[in-house]
């Protein structure tokens, strides 16, 4: 049963909590890693909340839900969280899960601020409910399109798994490049073993290729072949989706995990406000924050100020988000209407390009900047 709005006023003396449903990937096939690093900005944010008074006097409470990369289980949960009275949703890291779970709470009427999914198409159809603080996908991989024709690289190899995410990467990736003399050289996965990677990248004289596949397979097994391949020792390997960001892909690949450019929304320096964020999050996660792990903590910052500005009623909430304005761990957090993009945009959280240095693999290197 949904839950009615309070009458005005009640919300000073209603101790009740104020829920929000968290869709984060927690166990296999999803992205664990990245999960956790999403969850504990969210965490992070919800005790400062409430350390702070909570929502006008009433706590704060995350309500988490596994989806699993399961855009199915995603829907499920949502409607699971809408039964429970959540006030709006928060979260989820994988593109098409996201989705899912977006189609289904614009269905429903239910708040959803998208903490990290970045498919431009993320509803069918252009929606009030859904709001988002990931840049799209179009916008940033642009930006590594840039970095890529600024290296010098008109010959890319995508190796690329089937799923609406690799297919939209590729397509931006061509459509970008064409015009600038790029050539974009398609590599389907699911007939080629990593070895037989090589080979097509000898024959095609690629100079680089770039990983639209999963981690961490087959995306290790790619790597390490390639590296292993004397002729292929000038090629670059890249990851616009952002597999190196995590502690894993050094784990797994040691040495080879360095020197794989990708995308990551950060600033080149963090706000007073990012780093004493950044510090608390290493605490929680005992190793340095993530990118997703600041995207969990703006996530709850923008929705904790929209619920004491606005009240916990669902339509109030998404008719707000024009008028949102709220200092993140990475600037100032607006939200448009940016053409091409069916939710409300924040245009544009900050996008670098950087690597893992090869002399020093746990430190990043900033190759670009968009």
């Amino acid at each position: 049963m949904k839950t009615s709005p309070s009458p005005p006023g009640a919300q000073r003396t209603d101790r009740s909590t104020v829920k929000i449903g968290a869709l984060v990937p927690l166990t296999r096939p999803g992205w664990v890693e990245a999960g956790l690093h999403l969850l504990a900005g969210l965490e992070l944010a919800v005790r400062e909340v409430n350390d702070a008074g909570g929502i006008i006097g009433r706590p704060l409470e995350l309500v988490v839900r596994d989806t699993a990369a399961d855009p199915q289980r995603a829907a499920a949960a949502v409607d699971e969280l809408a039964r429970l009275g959540v006030a709006a949703l928060a979260g989820e890291y994988h593109s098409v899960v996201a989705r899912a779970a977006a189609a289904r709470a614009d269905a429903l009427g239910l708040p959803f601020l998208c903490s990290s999914a970045v498919l431009d198409a993320l509803t069918e159809q252009p929606t009030e409910w859904v709001a988002r603080l990931a840049p799209a996908q179009s916008h940033g991989w642009q930006i590594y399109a840039d970095f890529l024709l600024s290296a010098g690289h008109s010959r890319i190899a995508v190796a690329a798994q089937p799923s609406v995410y690799w297919a939209s990467g590729a397509r931006i990736l061509r459509d970008y490049l064409a015009p600038r003399g790029g050539t974009v050289i398609e590599l389907d996965m699911r007939a080629l073993a990593p070895t037989a990677v090589c080979e097509e990248l000898v024959d095609h004289r690629a100079t680089a290729l770039l990983l639209l596949v999963g981690h961490p397979e087959p995306a290790v097994s790619i790597v390490k072949s390639v590296r292993r391949d004397q002729r292929l020792a000038e090629i670059m390997i890249g990851a616009p989706a952002g597999q190196p960001e995590f502690a894993e892909w050094a784990t797994l690949l040691g040495d080879d995990s360095a020197a794989v450019p990708f995308l990551r929304y950060l600033p080149e320096r963090l706000s007073p406000l990012g780093v004493r964020v950044e510090t608390a999050l290493r605490e929680r996660l005992a190793e340095a924050p993530s990118f997703v792990a600041f995207e969990g903590y703006d996530t709850i910052a923008v929705l904790a100020d929209v619920l004491r500005s606005h009240g916990t009623d669902r339509a109030r909430t998404a008719e707000s988000w024009e008028r949102v304005a709220v200092e993140g761990t990475r600037g100032q957090i607006q939200f448009s209407r940016t053409p091409g993009i069916s939710v409300w945009q924040w245009a544009w959280a900050p996008i670098q390009v950087v690597d893992r240095d090869p002399a020093e693999p746990d430190r990043f290197r900033i190759l670009h900047a968009g």
